[in-house]
């Protein structure tokens, strides 16, 4: 990898966490991390392209099967491929499959970009983050296999005790913030070989703690709005992102108005 080398076109895969989800922005977009970094780079490179395929919900079969052939066809400077995740998160998950589908993606993607970009993905500390713990340690470990054998990057996330902290996801409590996106924008930027613009693992200075009021009310409410919701669709096999389109489909230089 050259050190702060010139990227001209990037193609970024997976669910909603490259979707971007986040708080949102006032017309009701998503700038999430991909976005960022897409900014990034195109400020340094005129001409720059730029595609994000990934919708919410879908799993490694679904990025595979709709994502991943496409992004061969771009032949981008860079790949990001984050998945996997939503399959640990299923009630039942076969890991083999998970495995299988993640080792075909990379053997897919790493000969037809300039460099694959893989991902450990952050977690917010808490009860629900422990229940999946094992499943996710084994998906990364698969992901740091795939690296040594494809030549890909990892950005190691998991386990940054900043990205853990409640204060950098949103209500939902499975989608990080606009500044959790920053952060991992950077952490993506530091991989690449550029130059820092700042430390992204730096913990936020210390906040006064909910009462408790405060926090059951906020779980009754993350518990009304989100979490009643997310198991109904798990339980009905229904996904947030079924019909709904990649929001820059095409390999287009990065100011091209979206439609």
């Amino acid at each position: 990898m050259e050190l702060n080398a010139t990227y001209t076109s990037f193609v970024a895969l997976g669910d909603s966490f490259t979707e971007g989800m986040s708080d949102g922005l006032p017309d009701g977009s998503y700038r999430g991390w991909a976005d960022l970094l897409a900014g990034r780079l195109a400020a340094r490179a005129p001409g720059f392209r730029y595609a994000n395929l990934a919708v919410r919900g879908k799993l490694i079969g679904q990025i595979v099967d709709e994502q991943v052939d496409m992004a061969v066809a771009m032949r981008a400077d860079v790949v990001t491929l984050v998945g996997g995740l939503n399959d640990t998160l299923r009630p039942k998950c076969d890991m083999g499959r998970v495995r299988g589908l993640l080792e075909e993606a990379a053997g897919k993607l790493a000969p037809m970009c300039g460099q694959l970009v893989l991902m450990r993905s952050p977690g917010r500390s808490g009860p629900v983050m422990e229940r999946f713990r094992p499943r996710m340690e084994e998906l990364f470990s698969i992901i740091d296999e795939l690296a040594a054998r494809h030549g890909a990057l990892v950005v190691g996330l998991y386990g940054a005790p900043a990205l853990g902290d409640p204060r950098m996801w949103h209500v939902d409590r499975l989608h990080l913030t606009g500044e959790g996106h920053r952060r991992v924008a950077e952490a993506v930027w530091q991989t690449l070989g550029l130059e820092a613009e700042d430390d992204w693992r730096a913990v936020l200075p210390p906040g006064v703690p909910p009462g408790w009021a405060r926090r059951r009310g906020s779980d009754l409410r993350f518990a009304r709005e989100h979490l009643m919701p997310w198991i109904g669709r798990r339980l009905t096999g229904r996904s947030s992102g079924d019909g709904r389109p990649a929001k820059r489909p095409e390999l287009l230089p990065y100011d091209t108005p979206l439609p």
